[in-house]
């Protein structure tokens, strides 16, 4: 992992600027395209073939694909209830009661969001109402982990909104099937109907709509590169939450924190994937000393080892600084997804953070409790994006409709004044349909 000293150093290593280039496609990414599609092929051209076949040909692409990508040949594209049944007694009780605590957690957030966000109202002249979308799609990726809790924070809020009907696509796993924990997620949360589909062809099947799935209105949650290429491709056709990159962590610390904390959670964002970030910005070149022995001494234990191993060789960092208000501006600079303050009186600071996703707060909040069961949602702007966007929530469900009332006197006081401004701009039939109300 590597250490820089300096807020100069840490300044040119921690400016990014948002970007949507993938960056470098692994061979063995290329390789596979190629045996899929019988040449060489890029991911962009790749997804939008997928695409354009499940636009116009329906279920019959999105089952040719899912043969020809995930090896299933599926007689039907929807888990049946009966199987959702089934689940719960396939998952083991103790997991189904802490994603149950999660959900309520997540269910009363959300909750209180939308109590003091969303006030409609009609004034005497104006007026804004709030209207829930109609049906969401929600994807869940399915690799070599399962993410349960992905179909929670990413189905109540839209339960919470008020959205009508919810739509659940994810991968299939062994057998064809959806993993049980999926199901039980996906039901406790109140999802409508779930499809086992993955990939560009879920998101092509849910933007366009076909003779199985119903399209949806926005597309909400994360994957892989072709995941994100698709969603990219179809936003316009449907909303989208945002292109997710790989997660990330930043720590400001200072001496009164515990190494094996900072060390344990530079772990568990590392663990996620090889291109995942974490970095630790100190105020103690005691500390970062400490962490590095640390990680070395925990890293040995995990099942994931070499992932984490290879995000902290490759994207791992520990920045040395004089003080903690070079360490906020730092953090300001990355605008990371998560930000961990681990640092004395860090109540103090909430106040002068303005770029992050989620900013946890002490030492008994890490990451992971954010992850699963604080309650706030655990879909956040990654890549920078937290300088201009915002974490999964109630918003993104629910559109805002403006509302314009107005009497005879009233358009007769401001209706000289749209006049004026419609013929500056050469609409005279816009100036007209004003003028002949102002006739006896």
């Amino acid at each position: 992992m590597q250490v820089i000293r300096g807020f100069s150093a840490a300044r040119t290593h921690l400016s990014r600027r948002v970007t949507l280039d993938p960056g470098r496609i692994s061979p063995r990414i290329l390789q596979r395209l190629k045996e899929i599609f019988g040449r060489e092929i890029s991911v962009e051209d790749a997804v939008a073939q997928i695409l354009e076949d499940v636009r116009t040909q329906g279920d019959a692409a999105v089952r040719d694909y899912t043969r020809r990508i995930d090896g299933f040949d599926l007689d039907s594209l929807e888990v049946d209830r009966r199987q959702i049944q089934e689940a719960y007694r396939q998952v083991d009780p103790a997991l189904v009661a802490a994603l149950k605590v999660a959900a309520e957690r997540i269910r009363r957030f959300h909750q209180e969001q939308k109590d003091y966000l969303f006030h409609g109202v009609i004034g005497q002249e104006w007026g804004q109402l709030v209207r829930p979308l109609e049906r969401s799609g929600l994807y869940t990726p399915a690799s070599s982990a399962v993410y349960p809790s992905t179909v929670l924070m990413t189905a109540i809020p839209a339960k919470v909104a008020g959205v009508k009907e919810i739509i659940h696509a994810t991968p299939p796993r062994e057998n064809g099937r959806v993993p049980p924990v999926t199901l039980v997620a996906a039901d406790i949360a109140g999802v409508d109907r779930i499809f086992r589909i993955g990939g560009a062809q879920a998101i092509a099947a849910l933007a366009y709509g076909t003779e199985s799935v119903p399209a949806v209105d926005k597309i909400c949650g994360p994957g892989n590169i072709f995941v994100a290429t698709a969603k990219r491709r179809v936003f316009g056709v449907v909303d989208i939450d945002g292109i997710m990159g790989p997660s990330e962590v930043l720590i400001i610390a200072d001496d009164s924190a515990r190494a094996d904390y900072c060390a344990a959670d530079l772990l568990a964002q590392a663990e996620h994937d090889p291109q995942a970030q974490a970095v630790l910005v100190t105020t103690s070149s005691e500390l970062a000393g400490c962490v590095q022995a640390e990680l070395d001494r925990q890293i040995t234990g995990l099942p994931r080892r070499a992932i984490a191993a290879e995000s902290l060789e490759s994207h791992g960092l520990i920045a040395v600084v004089a003080n903690l208000e070079e360490a906020v501006n730092l953090s300001n600079l990355y605008a990371p997804e998560h930000l961990e303050m681990i640092i004395r009186d860090a109540d103090s600071y909430i106040s002068k953070i303005d770029h992050a996703g989620c900013i946890f707060v002490g030492e008994n909040a890490p990451v992971p409790v954010g992850d699963y069961v604080a309650g706030p949602n655990h879909s956040l702007p990654t890549g920078g994006t937290a300088r201009f966007s915002s974490p999964l929530n109630i918003a993104d469900f629910v559109k805002f409709m403006d509302v314009v009332k107005m009497d005879r006197e009233g358009l007769r006081q401001l209706g000289p004044s749209a006049v004026t401004i419609a013929r500056a701009e050469g609409l005279e039939a816009h100036a007209r349909a004003l003028e002949i109300r102002f006739q006896p």
